[in-house]
């Protein structure tokens, strides 16, 4: 890792989903799609589908801090995902498609449990939010086909119906943060 750089490990859903917002934002170096939060050690996506391993469907993004800070990334996490809704994400279900934080530091976690508290506080969405904090163990990398799912398949009708209104969001509300 450079100088200035951190990690950050979301789960929300499809990581396609994920993944695709995440590295249109400025100040992020990368996105890597991925496995994590489960209890089997190099698990396989036909596994992870099945819902037997345990693990989310996640990403792990590294990030120039002094660019786009941990909290603007919660934001972008939070306004893209339904963090209401239990191992669902549309009509994504299942424990690997559930709302989670993976923390890597005290700050993390504290800024998380923060921005948590805002948004139920502001009752910015119907539901409790049910968006599982859990500290960083391990993120396995998903099979290479995986990676840059949506910029590879946007004629794909899941790209189109579930991810593309996504990206729209994103372009609508955090256009300041976007790279050109």
């Amino acid at each position: 890792m450079k100088k200035n750089e951190s990690i950050a490990v979301f789960a929300g859903g499809c990581f396609w989903c994920t993944e695709a917002i995440f590295n249109r934002l400025k100040g992020v170096k990368s996105v890597v799609s991925g496995y994590t939060g489960g209890f089997i050690k190099n698990p396989a996506y036909r596994e992870v589908c099945n819902g037997t391993t345990g693990h989310a469907e996640g990403v792990k993004i590294i990030y120039d801090e002094t660019i786009i800070s941990y909290t603007q990334l919660l934001e972008v996490f939070f306004a893209t995902h339904d963090p209401t809704t239990l191992n669902r994400q549309g009509n994504d279900v299942g424990t690997q498609y559930r709302s989670s934080i993976f923390y890597m530091s005290e700050a993390q976690l504290m800024a998380a449990r923060a921005y948590i508290e805002t948004l139920e506080k502001e009752s910015v969405f119907q539901g409790a939010i049910v968006t599982e904090i859990v500290k960083f163990d391990v993120f396995y990398e998903a099979e290479a086909y995986h990676h840059s799912y949506y910029d590879n398949n946007k004629e794909q009708p899941y790209c189109q119906l579930t991810i593309g209104p996504k990206i729209k969001k994103l372009n609508t509300y955090f256009k300041e943060n976007l790279k050109h």
